[in-house]
């Protein structure tokens, strides 16, 4: 096990900027996840650290030696990809312990790892078993068990999860934060899916265009998002984002709709132009004249909640409640919002508005 030290790291195609000076630390046995949207870098970033793509600039460090220059097979990582790339004609013992038999690590120890891997991932029954002949999450946990074997200092995963069901998603979710569990080994995961980062990691570095947006452990970037960004990436449904200022302690859209703020956050913003964000969970309902008046436009009741797009005024809010409510397009409901709960950031820069 080691840590990952990454500073100032570049990348460029030509002209075109892929990472732009990107530092980040990784403690020794933690589980990092690395998340944005398609294009913003984070699978690039992640090929650096493997050594699949050269550095443009900066360093890459695991423990205490700078590996910019050595080439993967002499990096100690191990890395699952999102095709599994299984061979066909071997079995998932072969498929698990090739990579050893290249080193020509003695036969006794190739069949002692195998036999631990599988044992850790559930697939002591399936080791003579072709890739074929498996399910989708089992050619999944050979991947990881080709990695396992290895015994890396830290392991790379590049959405090895985006081509199975959504239910099989969350078992193999579970299954690696519980391999991550055992194994005590660093680990940096890649993903577009901010679900996937919410639940596994304990650090989430969110990218958007190749630079570090945030940093820091789920409910952190959930609590106080830095930007405008974050806030709407991280969590789902999408929080709420309206323009607009703040007047009389209060935040007052283009069109005269009232939303409660803070009042030190009020003080904090007061003479700017500001975006106000709410979540759709952070909405209760309210008895008739209490709170905000708004009319449904679309009504989705799911059993444990209720997903409403809701018009006040001429803004749609997204509101999702975990009260119980019968109600039908075009109705009239009334919204609480508790000021605690309300995000504000600077419409000039999109940077979090904090109060002193």
């Amino acid at each position: 096990m080691a840590s990952l030290e990454i500073q100032n790291v570049h990348k460029a195609f030509g002209p075109t900027k892929i990472i732009r000076d990107v530092s980040l630390s990784v403690p020794d046995g933690a589980f990092v996840v690395l998340v944005g949207p398609s294009g913003c870098g984070k699978s690039t970033l992640l090929r650096m650290i493997a050594g699949l793509e050269d550095i443009s600039g900066g360093t890459i460090s695991i423990g205490d030696r700078v590996i910019n220059e050595v080439e993967p097979k002499h990096r100690d990582i191990a890395m699952v990809f999102q095709n599994y790339a299984l061979y066909p004609h071997m079995t998932v013992a072969e498929n698990m312990g090739f990579s050893l038999r290249l080193a020509r690590r003695p036969r006794a120890e190739v069949t002692e790892r195998i036999t631990n891997a599988a044992r850790i991932l559930g697939l002591t029954d399936y080791l003579e078993r072709y890739p074929k002949q498996l399910s989708g999450g089992q050619r999944q946990r050979v991947a990881m068990g080709r990695a396992i074997v290895r015994d890396p200092q830290v392991f790379l995963f590049d959405e090895p999860l985006s081509n199975l069901d959504a239910k099989l998603r969350v078992q193999m979710r579970a299954e690696l934060m519980e391999l991550h569990d055992r194994l005590k080994t660093t680990m940096v995961y890649v993903t577009h899916d901010q679900i996937e980062a919410m639940t596994m990691a304990d650090i989430i570095v969110v990218m958007r265009d190749g630079v570090v947006e945030q940093i820091g452990d789920p409910l952190a970037l959930y609590d106080r998002p830095d930007n405008v960004f974050v806030a709407s990436f991280i969590g789902s449904p999408a929080m709420n984002l309206l323009q607009g200022s703040i007047k009389e302690q209060s935040f007052r859209t283009a069109d005269g709709a009232s939303f409660p703020v803070n009042a030190a956050t009020a003080t904090a913003a007061a003479g700017k132009s500001v975006i106000y964000g709410i979540r759709p969970e952070h909405f209760t309902l309210g008895e008739p004249g209490e709170g905000i008046e708004a009319t449904i436009r679309l009504f989705e009741p799911t059993g444990s909640e209720t997903y409403i797009a809701a018009m006040v005024g001429g803004q749609q809010l997204g509101v999702l409640l975990r009260q119980r409510l019968r109600a039908s397009v075009g109705d009239t409901i009334w919204l609480r919002i508790d000021p605690a709960q309300v995000h504000i950031f600077d419409a000039a820069t999109d940077q979090r508005i904090a109060p002193r």
